[in-house]
């Protein structure tokens, strides 16, 4: 990669830092690109050579959590014991949404009124869902009923903890309960 590429793809990752920033200080819709601009030092115009529009950046932002949760799926170890693997799961995807609220809010919640991200975008989410459907095959779930089960209890109880506990442990505590649930009605026998 020459060096005008590499400065960039550095400025443009600047970019995209600060607007995390801003984010976690303003909320997603909170910030403007004149704001976004000024935390990066550049003038608001200059943005554009980078993102074409503030739902460019959004674009970029959400492809990024996805990958940060790909990545984080991938690399942890799962046992071959199904009600471990599934507890394993379901604590990694539940303590990776809660962390954050303003990223679980882009990937899971649409507030941002007429964003729709790019098939570019998307892809890293669909890898993610793949990568679930592949797990829970190996275990013997293959189900599409089972698998929206599955996501509907924790998206449940993610937005349960987010929306009245954040930063507690309320809906936490009760996510193993709701792994012994599913397993009873969902696991072969």
């Amino acid at each position: 990669m020459d060096r005008r590429k590499q400065r960039h793809q550095a400025t443009r990752n600047a970019i995209l830092a600060q607007a995390w920033a801003l984010t976690n200080e303003k909320g997603l819709t909170g910030w403007t690109l004149r704001e976004l601009a000024g935390a990066v030092g550049v003038r608001a115009p200059s943005l554009y050579e980078y993102f074409g529009a503030k739902d460019d950046i959004y674009d970029a932002m959400f492809a990024e959590s996805y990958r940060e949760l790909l990545q984080l799926s991938t690399s942890t170890p799962l046992p071959d014991e199904p009600r471990e693997r599934l507890r394993i799961m379901a604590t990694t995807f539940f303590d990776f949404a809660v962390a954050n609220p303003a990223r679980l809010q882009l990937m899971f919640w649409r507030v941002i009124p007429g964003f729709e991200p790019s098939p570019e975008a998307y892809a890293p989410s669909l890898e993610v869902l793949d990568w679930g459907v592949k797990q829970a095959a190996e275990i013997g779930i293959t189900d599409p009923a089972a698998l929206d089960m599955w996501t509907a209890l924790l998206a449940g109880l993610i937005s349960q903890q987010a929306s009245n506990d954040p930063g507690g442990d309320r809906w936490r505590r009760l996510v193993d309960d709701a792994v012994d649930m599913f397993a009873r009605v969902y696991l072969p026998t």
